[in-house]
This record gives C-alpha cells, sequence and structure tokens, in this order.
C-alpha cells in the first residue's frame, strides 16, 4: 500500500475526510472537535494521550481558521471573548479541584459521567425544544450583527433579559447594541468554566448557549467569540501535551488539511442558515452526541467494549448528518437568494 511519510494513503484520505467534516461542524456551531476525534483515535488504537494532545492540536488550528472566517463576517465580540476567557480559567480551576476531590473518594468517573450525559442531553433538549417552539416566527436575529444595532427584546431570551436587568456597574456595552453587568458577565464564565473543568471537556457545547440563552448574544456572534475563546483554551492544551511528545502531525497535519476548508464553509453558513436552524441542528447534534456517551458508558460498565464501536458510530453518523444538513441548508439559501435577485434584461 502506497505510504506517504510513513503513513498510509487511505489513513491520510480518512484523516482530511474527517477533517472536512468536522471543520464545517467547528465552523457552524463553535464546538471543539475533540470530542469527535479524541473518541475516533482512541478506538483506532493511539494510546489516550496521543488521542487528547493531537484532538488538542487539531482545535487549536481549526480555531484559528473559523475563527478568521467569523472576524471577516463581523461576528467575533473581542471584549466579551476576553472577559468569557478570565471568567472561565477561574472556573475550570474550581471544576478541577472538585474533580480532584471525586477521584480521591473513587467517585470520579461515574459520577462525571452521569454528569456529562445529562448536561449534554439537557442542553440538547433545551436547545431544540426553544428553537421549534420559535421556528414559526418570521426567522431569527440579523447574521450581520453591527455593534450599535438595537436587537428586539422579543429575540432576546427571557433568561437573557432578566440578567440584563440587573444594572450592577460596570456595564459593557456588547455587539447588538445591549449592555450587560461585567459582574454577570464573569459569572455565567466562571458557571461554565466550572462544568467545562469538572466534566474535561473543552465547553463549547456549554459556552455557546450561555452566551445566547443567559447573555443574550446572537446566536452567529456567540459561535464567533466562544471560537475565539477556543483558540486560547486549545493552543494552551495542545502546547502541554507537544512537550511531552503526545501531539502525532502525521494525524494532525491530515485532519487541519480537510478543515481548514470545512471550518471556512461551516463559519460561511453561519450566514446563510435561519438564527432557528442552527438552534435545531446543534440541539440534535447534543442529544446524539448524549446518546454515543451513554452507550460506550454502559458498555465499560457491563463490560461490552463492542458498545465503544456502536458509540463512535453513532457521533460519526450524527457528524454526517449534521454536516449535511448544514451544507444542503446554506446551499438552498444561496439559491433562493440567486432565484429572488432580479434578472438583468436587454434595453
Amino acid at each position: 500500500m502506497m505510504e506517504v511519510f510513513g503513513v498510509s494513503a487511505t489513513l491520510l484520505a480518512t484523516f482530511t475526510g474527517f477533517g472536512l467534516l468536522i471543520g464545517i461542524l467547528f465552523g457552524f456551531f463553535g464546538m471543539g472537535g475533540s470530542f469527535l476525534v479524541t473518541p475516533a483515535l482512541l478506538v483506532m488504537g493511539y494510546e489516550p494521550n496521543v488521542a487528547v494532545g493531537s484532538g488538542l492540536a487539531f482545535v487549536f488550528g481549526t480555531s484559528v481558521i473559523a475563527t478568521l472566517k467569523h472576524r471577516d463576517l463581523g461576528q467575533v465580540d473581542y471584549k466579551l471573548g476576553v472577559l468569557m476567557i478570565a471568567g472561565t480559567t477561574a472556573g475550570i480551576e474550581v471544576g478541577k479541584i472538585g474533580l480532584e476531590y471525586l477521584q480521591h473518594i473513587g467517585l470520579a468517573g461515574s459520577v462525571v459521567s452521569v454528569a456529562y450525559v445529562l448536561l449534554l442531553g439537557g442542553i440538547g433538549a433545551f436547545v431544540t425544544r426553544e428553537s421549534l417552539k420559535g421556528s414559526d416566527d418570521d426567522g431569527g436575529l440579523e447574521h450581520d450583527v453591527d455593534e450599535d444595532a438595537d436587537i428586539d427584546d422579543a429575540d432576546i431570551p427571557d433568561i437573557a433579559q432578566k440578567i440584563q436587568s440587573y444594572r450592577i456597574p460596570p456595564m459593557m456595552s456588547l455587539r447588538g447594541g445591549f449592555e450587560v453587568s461585567l459582574w454577570m458577565i464573569l459569572l455565567v464564565a466562571f458557571a461554565t468554566g466550572l462544568l467545562s473543568g469538572f466534566l474535561g471537556v473543552g465547553g463549547g457545547f456549554i459556552r455557546m448557549p450561555a452566551l445566547f440563552y443567559l447573555i443574550g448574544v446572537p446566536v452567529p456572534v456567540a459561535v464567533g467569540t466562544d471560537l475565539f475563546e477556543i483558540v486560547f483554551s486549545g493552543g494552551i492544551g495542545s502546547f502541554l501535551y507537544a512537550q511531552s511528545g503526545a501531539v502525532d502531525l502525521s494525524i494532525v497535519v491530515p485532519l487541519l488539511a480537510g478543515s481548514a476548508l470545512g471550518a471556512r464553509l461551516g463559519a460561511a453558513a453561519t450566514s446563510l442558515v435561519e438564527e432557528e436552524d442552527i438552534k435545531v441542528y446543534f440541539g440534535v447534534m447534543l442529544l446524539l452526541g448524549a446518546v454515543a456517551v451513554a452507550i460506550r458508558e454502559v458498555g465499560n460498565a457491563i463490560q461490552m467494549p463492542v458498545l465503544d464501536t456502536v458509540s463512535l458510530v453513532i457521533i460519526l453518523g450524527a457528524a454526517l448528518l449534521v454536516s449535511g444538513a448544514v451544507s444542503y441548508s446554506a446551499v438552498r439559501e444561496l439559491r433562493d437568494e440567486a432565484a429572488d435577485r432580479p434578472v438583468a434584461t436587454d434595453a
């Protein structure tokens, strides 16, 4: 079999295609691809530290690509991103302390697994229900979010309106023309960081809905700002793993080659696809992820390794299904725009 740099051409093609798939999801949702890459590498037989380290390196590279595209679309709130990084970092440290305590008393594995499934499934069900409930409206917020443009209160979730009502100085002006107390932003960031540190995950699936449902940030900007945060968390994580030699470039390079295109396609799709559709796809992705994780944990509990493969198939199937739906929706929107465009006639 033909090899390139000591790796089979088939494996390189597989990683490149996988990278394209994850890149679309990553750019569209702002979710870290490690929740897909790491379990796939583990099932393929890579050592856990290599699977995690290479996954983080891939996430870092993809987040840079996707963030640049969202920046071009005006969908990154840097001020909010820096504040979220500060609050999230503190939360992660506290979450790690809680996790270490559970490890000390021997309950970490079971508690984290149950919490992960409940959180993933709970957020997925909530987002899906809310988006379907609002799908009869005329569409969501505008995709091209102006910093000085006012957002209709009807477009802001009730919880976010409540949080915005607490006028505790200093107040921060965010993209969309609204203000939120600095302390409210840091509190939300700390809470998401706490969950992220406790569960040992990147937290993209927590932060993106938190930015929209708790702070009131428009979904496209929530995705772009979340990706901006992941640049830092993924960069630090991959650097630490690289120091111990746990980043395999024969994995990371082809994954990044595929995701370079996928991430930009996914990011561009957020400016085309209806906001309610984005939330539906996000919710379905999380629900299927919760099912996959639950099946894997059941397999570990009853000593059935085959359920690990079933779990991976569900995750990959979900990724393929949702990325296909995203691509189809974007193409459909482009076709509709082209059809609505007036046809030039000769004088």
